[in-house]
């Protein structure tokens, strides 16, 4: 007991007073750092009524949305919403499962999906539920077996062996599934230990041109009038464990679940975000923002801005083609747009200079008080990440080339060719076999033969485009040059009419008879053998200053941490979001994201009448949808004045990861669900804006008009718990 006083009394040193609305916050920690702040501003929950690890609390409420039965990190969030484990989460977060369900025949995508009960429910493929059992610090335990003798290298390697065995000793057996994670860039580690649900099933699902409406146009944009959301069902065994797929699992019955407000949001209403955010890096050096700006994000974007634009030529005049590529494109898309908008804001918002400000402040205190152990850590980050940028194109271009086509085709087969050429007759015959056994059609399943050629000679151009000649593999002299006359369409043409990895048909015949000769005088092998070998070149390199980063990273945030609890105690540092489960609180607010320019905190269906395009691939709109609009037909979730509010703004500081997640009112009812933040503060995961930075939310009332005006799918909103406050009596003065 005196142990957890001390080691709580130490945090709080550490930590201090932030703005309301900034941090994702450790639920453990809630009740210690954040409850008397959340209570002022309106919260009515107890702390045990927030995070209990003995008893029913809000946080079991809270899903981990993964991709398999042991997820070490989450793609989205989901909230239970029902006592028969109804879970709602995002439309994108959903949007990979339902593109995998879907076909010409049955499209749900386009058409959307509403099960009217149990026995109509699908199983999601390659979706996992995740509940947080609990969490605990195992700081000391990790780095007990660290020894100052030890390289960072050596270092790593011992924590990650103690790591997987503290997780082993944690399962029990397999019954859960613990991660322990590295906060405070390894300066502290926590374990996390989940449950986790494998049988998760399709519950309903609008329309893409509701779940997408505004498309990549509106995406990160405010105003949005995105119906984001997607219902799922999570089911268990009859004990309630999770259990594998089968039909005689029945509904979750869940430790808790959110009930529902429709009584809407007004300025300045508390309100609070839980979830599992995936990565801010708020604690980055200067270098490394001027890194990815001048650097890093470009190459991103010069790559991804090309296999969309390709994607997009024949995803908007082919419909099987829109369906096999859509979950792709809408990841590139979101990843491409992030990039761009996190260039634009860095610089704008002037987040590299605050950086500076800081870390000279830093050394001067690092210099004052001869903390030498931190004296070496910027310096060293300057030289890593110059270092970083001199080598980063180098290896990023002929990696992304190297997946293109043919020759990503061919790169599965290096591996044969090696052992086929060494002296080691078992290495040979256990590539042989290997061969035999390779799955040629999953090479090439979700992905159409124009696409995939158009791509391959347009990023063929792109890595051209970005090096001098001297640069490039020796196969646009020989081939693209000499032979094509610097034409790299005909070049790719060429590829595709002669090389064994262009069709499955070709690479099958060549398994059938193997032959190296033949391999060594194929135009895709020969290039994906250049394209390694410009690889290889830049990755030794490549990996040395990154592993620098890193050990520098870890010093500078030690030193960074002691810094503040000596200059300015009363500053909480909050840790980095790395797929954890966090909460973050403020409220509703609007914003004003230039001179004499003002967002309301509010839009309402009015926008989608504003905004439709009859037919366009982002603008367009259900019929029933517009019609249910222009007659304000909206029930019970019209506001006060007769309105449908779709989505509203609020402070609250959250991330990728974020998606899905529940905002909830004081009361812990939900109000909404996240997903997405705002254009002007695209510089928020590395440097909190709070005059910019919003959360765009989707209002829970738009959620239910769709699921019961529109869909008519009354079986789930019977099943929720929908709560309208009474209106406060007016109350007349009496007469004196």
């Amino acid at each position: 007991m005196k142990k957890l006083l001390v080691f709580a009394l130490a945090i709080m040193a550490m930590m201090g007073s932030v703005r309301a609305d900034e941090g994702m916050w450790l639920p453990m920690f809630v009740g210690r750092l954040n409850y008397v702040d959340m209570q002022k501003m309106g919260l009515q929950l107890t702390p045990e009524e927030l995070y209990s690890i003995n008893h029913n609390s809000l946080k079991d409420a809270i899903v981990g949305l993964g991709s398999d039965a042991k997820p070490r990190g989450f793609f989205c969030t989901g909230e239970i919403v029902s006592e028969h484990g109804l879970l709602f989460t995002n439309h994108h977060c959903g949007y990979s499962a339902v593109q995998k369900l879907s076909s010409m025949e049955h499209d749900y995508l386009h058409d959307g999906f509403w099960a009217r009960n149990y026995s109509e429910e699908i199983p999601a493929p390659d979706m996992s539920a995740s509940f947080l059992v609990r969490m605990e610090d195992v700081t000391q335990e990790v780095l007990a077996v660290v020894t100052s003798d030890m390289d960072w290298q050596t270092r790593t390697k011992t924590i990650n062996a103690k790591i997987k065995d503290l997780e082993a000793q944690a399962s029990e057996d397999g019954k859960y599934n613990p991660v322990i994670k590295g906060f405070f860039e390894g300066n502290e580690y926590y374990m996390f230990v989940y449950k986790v649900y494998t049988d998760v099933r399709l519950v309903g699902v609008a329309n893409e041109s509701i779940g997408k409406f505004g498309g990549d146009t509106d995406n990160w944009m405010w105003p949005r009038h995105t119906g984001d959301f997607s219902i799922f069902r999570v089911y268990a065994d009859k004990d309630g464990n999770p259990a594998e797929y089968s039909a005689d699992n029945v509904p979750l019955t869940p430790k808790h679940y959110l009930p529902i407000s429709i009584d809407g949001v007004k300025q300045d209403d508390f309100t609070m975000i839980w979830g599992f955010p995936g990565t801010t890096e708020r604690y980055m050096s200067s270098y490394g923002i001027d890194y990815n700006v001048d650097t890093f994000y470009p190459i991103i974007i010069d790559v991804f801005g090309k296999e969309l634009e390709v994607m997009d030529e024949f995803m908007q005049k082919d419909d099987a083609i829109n369906l096999m590529y859509a979950d792709n494109h809408a990841g590139l898309a979101n990843t491409w747009k992030n990039f761009i908008g996190q260039c634009t804001m860095l610089r704008k918002n002037k987040v590299s200079e605050a950086k500076v400000k800081l870390e000279n402040n830093f050394m001067l205190w690092v210099g004052r008080n001869e903390k030498h152990e931190y004296e070496n850590a910027l310096p060293n980050l300057k030289e890593s990440y110059s270092q970083l940028g001199q080598v980063a194109k180098h290896l990023f271009y002929p990696n992304f080339t190297a997946q293109m086509g043919p020759v990503g085709a061919a790169m599965a087969f290096t591996g044969y060719y090696m052992a086929s050429e060494s002296d080691d007759k078992e290495a040979r015959e256990a590539a042989a076999m290997e061969l035999q056994g390779m799955d040629v059609d999953a090479m090439f399943e979700g992905t159409d033969p124009q696409v995939e050629h158009k791509m391959f000679a347009e990023m063929l151009k792109v890595y051209r485009k970005a090096f001098d000649e001297a640069d490039l593999p020796e196969f646009y002299s020989k081939l693209v040059d000499k032979k094509f006359k610097g034409n790299i369409d005909a070049f790719a043409d060429y590829v595709y009419e002669n090389s064994i990895f262009a069709t499955p048909e070709t690479i099958k015949a060549f398994i059938a008879k193997p032959s190296t000769k033949k391999l060594k005088k194929d135009v895709a092998f020969q290039m994906s053998q250049q394209l390694t070998e410009k690889i290889m070149q830049a990755a030794p390199a490549y990996r040395m200053a990154q592993t620098a980063i890193q050990e520098n990273d870890h010093i500078f945030v030690k030193g960074l941490r002691e810094y503040y609890a000596t200059m300015y105690p009363d500053k909480f540092l909050y840790p980095d979001a790395n797929s954890t489960m966090r909460m973050s609180y403020g409220s509703v607010q609007d914003y004003m994201p230039a001179d004499a320019v003002h967002y309301d905190y509010v839009c309402t269906a009015n926008g989608i009448l504003e905004k439709y395009v009859p037919g366009d691939y982002e603008f367009d709109a259900p019929k029933r949808l517009l019609e249910l609009i222009e007659r304000k037909d909206y029930g019970a979730y019209a506001d006060e004045n007769g309105e449908l509010i779709v989505c509203f703004l609020s402070t609250n500081d959250i991330t990728g990861g974020n998606s899905g997640s529940p905002i909830m009112n004081a009361k812990g009812e939900l109000i909404g669900l996240a997903f997405d933040g705002n254009w002007e503060a695209m510089s928020g995961d590395v440097n909190f804006e709070p005059k910019l930075q919003r959360t765009i939310n989707v209002d829970i009332r738009y959620v239910l008009f769709i699921i019961d005006k529109y869909a008519g799918a009354t079986n789930l909103i019977n099943e929720l718990d929908i709560r309208k406050s009474e209106p406060e009596p007016v109350r007349e003065e009496e007469e004196i």
